[in-house]
């Protein structure tokens, strides 16, 4: 589906990212992974996608809370593969604290992230893929992109940000070959969230299953874990020619978090 593409994923050498960049490569795109770890399990992960899958795969290091580093990030992908069609903007961090006591380098950091280097890795890919007339940008946004939760100022503003960012990348494009489309998952089991679970069952005095379950109930109505590969499918999906008319749009994956 994918064959010949070249695909860059922010915050792939594991969890969410990760998945991603294997479900692309799954369906035959080259991908550059890109991310903080141990050297020795960045580099078994990218021979095993190039192994699995017959397609190359690059890792690439880079500092994305730094604006001249991200586009530098970009520019090093796409001399990587000789170019790039996709790119999902996947890093993030997470602090939870009440408005008043949210530490400010804390904030920083987290708009840094999760949503500066959205928009510098969006400049710096444009004007490759309008130049090809094909591009697919996927920003992987939240469910607290559409709705807010509390002790979550920065998390939720900087996806309330990525998903107005989606919008106006893509009426920008619209019409160009060029499509912005944002995912917006609830609840996912990655190490952030496994943090999360620990500090519930600490404060209530739960094992980790309950509190996983607690976790669930407040926000989620399928009381299910959306997967990593879910997420992944629905890149694949974004980027595929069914796609090609969905530009500046939201797709929830939450298990109904956002019906509500």
């Amino acid at each position: 589906m994918l064959t010949g593409k070249n695909a860059v994923v922010t915050g792939s050498t594991s969890g969410i990212g990760l998945a991603i960049a294997r479900e692309l490569a799954a369906n035959g795109a080259n991908v550059v992974i890109n991310g903080f770890g141990d050297a020795a399990a960045i580099e078994k992960e990218r021979v095993n996608i190039e192994l699995e899958f017959d397609v190359k795969a690059v890792y690439i290091n880079a500092d994305l809370t730094q604006a001249a580093a991200t586009r530098d990030f970009i520019g090093q992908a796409v001399e990587a593969l000789g170019g790039i069609d996709i790119l999902v903007n996947n890093a993030g961090i997470q602090h939870t604290d009440l408005i008043e006591d949210f530490p400010v380098e804390r904030w920083d950091a987290i708009i840094a992230l999760n949503l500066s280097a959205v928009f510098h890795g969006t400049a710096a890919a444009l004007p490759h893929m309008k130049k090809q007339g094909w591009g697919r940008i996927i920003n992987i946004a939240s469910a607290h992109g559409l709705v807010a939760s509390a002790n979550k100022s920065a998390y939720v503003a900087a996806k309330h940000g990525v998903v107005g960012l989606t919008k106006v990348t893509a009426l920008e494009n619209a019409g160009n070959g060029v499509t912005c489309n944002a995912i917006c998952p609830g609840w996912v089991r990655t190490p952030l969230v496994e943090k999360q679970i620990e500090a519930l069952a600490q404060q209530h005095g739960l094992d980790i299953e309950a509190a996983a379950k607690e976790l669930l109930a407040e926000k989620q109505p399928s009381l299910q874990f959306v997967t990593p590969k879910q997420l992944g499918g629905a890149a694949v999906f974004l980027a595929s020619e069914a796609a090609d008319q969905m530009t500046g749009t939201t797709l929830s994956l939450d298990g109904g978090w956002t019906a509500r």
